[in-house]
């Protein structure tokens, strides 16, 4: 497929009211694109409804109620004709041991990185068809190919969101329409700010194990090295070009972390692939699958 060149495109964009939404907004309303900035808050993006009134149309949405996923889809044909970007953005990040991270605040998780992206594509996929193109951007994290002791709350949706994503990828490609994952390493949002990161209650048994950890993750606020006007610059080109990845790391440390999960997971696979290889029945042939 051949992108769309030199043309307006329709934007819809989940968590756009700060961070890597805000930066992808902004960056295609300055390109003349029209955009949909599905947030909780309306208010949190007055400012930028006001200053682009014939371009940008607030649509407010709390992802994780996934019963509304399509009248926002509807609103974005309803104002602007079609739909050409959906980027599933929104996120909160959860530290916590699996024993310190309940059910609740687990399934909220799940609900907000998997349940609610899901919904939104399902409701975007038949104009997508209709028209013959269409591109999906799933905001993922390095922390969706690669985890680590007192994330497993959030890695489990990402994780989840990325398998969900390489399956969808390989179903709509034959329309037309392009899934790009973006695994993102620490960019100078919100993310790590008190009142947005979740901390689980702390139990004394992973005190020493998760001190660090959250440490760690609660003093990176302000100071992260990545740039989320540079990543959504780079997001916003690859989505107006003909080649789109289907993983893209951003951020230096997100391409030596996933690199080194690679490699260390290869590693694993070669050193065990003789004791994996004889839980075949002997002399059974080798599968044959269409994919």
């Amino acid at each position: 497929m051949t992108a769309q060149s030199g043309t307006q495109r329709t934007w819809i964009i989940t968590g756009a009211s700060a961070g890597f939404g805000r930066a992808i907004a902004e960056c295609a309303v300055g390109r003349g694109d029209n955009v949909v900035l599905a947030v909780r808050r309306p208010l949190s993006v007055a400012d930028l409804a006001d200053a682009h009134r014939d371009q940008v149309l607030v649509a407010e949405l709390d992802v994780r109620d996934t019963g509304r996923a399509g009248d926002v889809v509807r609103s974005a044909v309803d104002r602007f004709g079609r739909v050409d970007v959906l980027v599933n953005n929104a996120g909160r990040g959860v530290v916590g041991a699996a024993e310190e991270v309940g059910a609740e605040e687990l399934r909220a998780s799940l609900e907000l990185h998997l349940l609610g992206p899901a919904a939104l594509v399902r409701a975007v996929l038949p104009y997508f068809r209709e028209q013959g193109s269409g591109t999906i951007v799933q905001m993922s994290s390095q922390g969706g190919r690669t985890s680590f002791p007192g994330v497993g709350a959030y890695s489990a949706g990402k994780f989840a969101l990325e398998g969900w994503s390489e399956a969808l990828a390989g179903e709509v490609a034959p329309f037309g329409v392009r899934v790009m994952i973006v695994e993102p390493s620490r960019f100078r949002t919100s993310f790590n700010a008190p009142d947005v990161l979740g901390v689980a209650d702390a139990s004394a048994a992973y005190n020493g194990l998760l001190e660090a950890v959250r440490n760690d993750m609660a003093s990176a606020d302000g100071i992260q090295e990545g740039d989320p006007v540079r990543a959504a610059e780079i997001i916003v080109d690859l989505v107006g070009g003909d080649e789109l990845p289907l993983r893209l790391p951003l951020g230096r440390e997100a391409v030596e972390r996933i690199g080194r999960s690679y490699r260390r997971n290869l590693e694993e696979l070669e050193r065990w692939a003789p004791t994996a290889r004889a839980a075949d029945f002997p002399g059974a042939s080798a599968s044959a699958r269409p994919i």
